[in-house]
């Protein structure tokens, strides 16, 4: 899904200050004094609350921390629905950390609140301000049960054994096993410059220079090699070739390990500085933003990329191959490990994305909680991701989990995007949205990127162990690590456009000491205290 690539609007440390400050002043609205209302229907386990309830005139604010969020209500396909269903209006807010800062500093929270990072005070300290979504599923929706992953509301258990925010895009074990998610990296190369030059070996660092050559030479015009932009910090130069090249997460006894300083990886950046030097990388790429990157993309000027959250690119590279059909960009076998190693390639984790909340404040506790339930049901599932069967789709063959476009569906969405995104807005209600519905329908994703997910399905592998690891920000070893990051970022630029090996060498001999300076020690024995607790949240041993 794109938006889930989207960097959140995650707190400063000033900002997380003040908010544990502000929920801290509140300690005494703790959910064992909560005074919950009693329902105003009869309660059902087996049955949907907001089937049983007939009240009117409900209304919830909902703020999310996504300035980019589209606040309409009630105006399209799909929030009609909602609307009539749960007999609600929703007012949506939007903003950014000051403004959520504003809220928590006054008190007067809104009713559902989405936050966008499980690391920030905000989400630490839920049980000051939120209730647990167990104590609200058991007195008003026990349905939520039936679609709530367990997996998920163990793994956002707080210290007192509750539940109080529930994510998009959790995925759990089992979705990972059942071939239903989708790959989301890939290295890719147009379908013409592949067969124009004949066979190559991108699978190893000097068979990936002498490629990078032969492109040259066939396509002048062309840049050889490209990457996403530098940008949102690493681009997928980073963590995504180290995917690649299945360069672990931890050491042997669940220690943190450093993939930036892997042998294997650094064998790699040698590579890619080489193809630098042969100018075969444009030194614009690593200034380019991200829609210079897309731009290029849509145009074709890339002739190979490695491509992080390929969804993301969907309308560039749909644009392409529309204009190209046998121009396509396909992955192949490329950037492999020179040790034998598989590639590990990444998706959601049982994080998820945006996380959402009920506040103490809330005026309706029951239909908030009959909101989360109905967004995660199979129903809200399909409402939101398809639309209305009969309308924007029909199930094929009576499989409820295969699905298809109408015709006029199909034909709006292909020709106007416009009036589908305002009209419809079909796959944008994401707050409680997942991957394993979208596998209903193929053409959820765009045509260009559905070769380069299966390529990379059999490649994903979990690695729950190592989310939200990171010191708690607004500590002396968080601002450390960001110094480190943030040096990590310009070194890489500066090994792959090094002169010579022995700049590269000097250049990362520095990095090293810049960690050891900025207490790296410290830093990874709180990273290894978290990884063994996350592996004690997920039963490893």
């Amino acid at each position: 899904m794109k938006m889930k690539s989207m960097i959140g609007l995650s707190m400063t440390g000033l900002v997380a200050v003040a908010l544990l400050a502000s929920c801290g002043t509140k300690k005494k609205e703790s959910t064992s004094t909560t005074k919950l209302p009693d329902p105003t229907y009869k309660v059902d386990k087996s049955k949907p609350a907001w089937q049983s309830d007939k009240s009117k005139d409900n209304t919830l604010t909902w703020y999310i921390n996504a300035e980019w969020w589209n606040k309409k209500y009630g105006t399209d396909l799909i929030t009609k629905q909602v609307k009539k269903d749960l007999n609600l209006d929703i007012k949506f807010v939007v903003g950014d950390d000051t403004k959520l800062n504003t809220y928590f500093a006054s008190g007067d929270i809104p009713d559902i609140v989405t936050v966008l990072d499980p690391n920030t005070e905000v989400a630490r300290t839920a049980n000051k301000w939120a209730l647990p979504l167990q104590d609200l599923a058991n007195k008003y929706d026990p349905y939520f049960y039936d679609v709530a992953r367990e997996d998920t509301l163990n793994w956002y258990k707080l210290s007192d054994g509750k539940t109080y925010g529930y994510p998009n895009y959790s995925n759990t074990e089992a979705d990972f096993k059942s071939g239903k998610i989708p790959a989301k990296d890939a290295f890719v190369i147009r379908q013409d410059v592949l067969d124009a030059i004949g066979p190559q070996d991108f699978k190893t660092p000097q068979g990936f220079i002498s490629g990078m050559k032969a492109i040259k030479d066939k396509f002048p015009d062309l840049v050889p090699f490209g990457f996403n932009d530098f940008s949102g910090g690493t681009s997928s130069l980073g963590d995504i070739v180290q995917d690649m090249l299945g360069v672990p997460v931890t050491n042997t006894d669940n220690t943190y390990y450093d993939r930036n300083l892997d042998e294997d990886y650094i064998t790699w950046l040698k590579a890619f500085r080489q193809v630098h030097a042969d100018g075969n990388i444009s030194d614009d790429s690593f200034s380019d933003n991200n829609d210079a990157f897309k731009e290029k993309m849509t145009s074709g000027k890339y002739a190979t990329m490695m491509v992080a959250a390929n969804v993301n690119q969907g309308n560039s590279l749909q644009t392409w191959l529309s204009a190209n059909p046998n121009k396509e960009y396909i992955a192949i076998d490329g950037i492999q490990s020179t040790k034998g190693k598989t590639p590990t390639l990444s998706q959601a984790g049982l994080s998820g994305w945006m996380i959402n909340y009920i506040s103490q404040k809330t005026k309706n506790p029951a239909k908030a909680i009959q909101v989360f339930e109905y967004l995660l049901s199979d129903y809200g599932q399909i409402l939101t991701n398809f639309g209305i069967e009969g309308d924007t789709f029909n199930y094929i063959d009576g499989n409820k989990e295969a699905t298809s476009w109408t015709d006029d569906a199909a034909k709006i969405q292909s020709d106007d995007l416009t009036k589908w995104q305002k009209d419809y807005r079909i796959g944008e209600f994401i707050q409680f949205g997942h991957d394993r519905f979208k596998a209903y329908n193929k053409a959820s994703y765009v045509k260009a990127v559905w070769q380069q997910q299966a390529w990379g399905q059999k490649y994903l592998t979990p690695r729950f162990k190592m989310e939200n690891i990171s010191p708690e920000p607004g500590t002396q070893e968080a601002r450390a690590l960001s110094a480190i990051t943030t040096k990590w970022q310009t070194t890489l630029v500066s090994l792959i456009r090094a002169k010579d090996i022995a700049e590269f060498d000097k250049t990362l001999t520095t990095f090293k000491q810049f960690q050891k300076d900025n207490k790296i020690k410290e830093i990874n024995v709180t990273r290894d205290k978290n990884i063994k607790l996350n592996m004690k949240k997920i039963g490893e041993k």
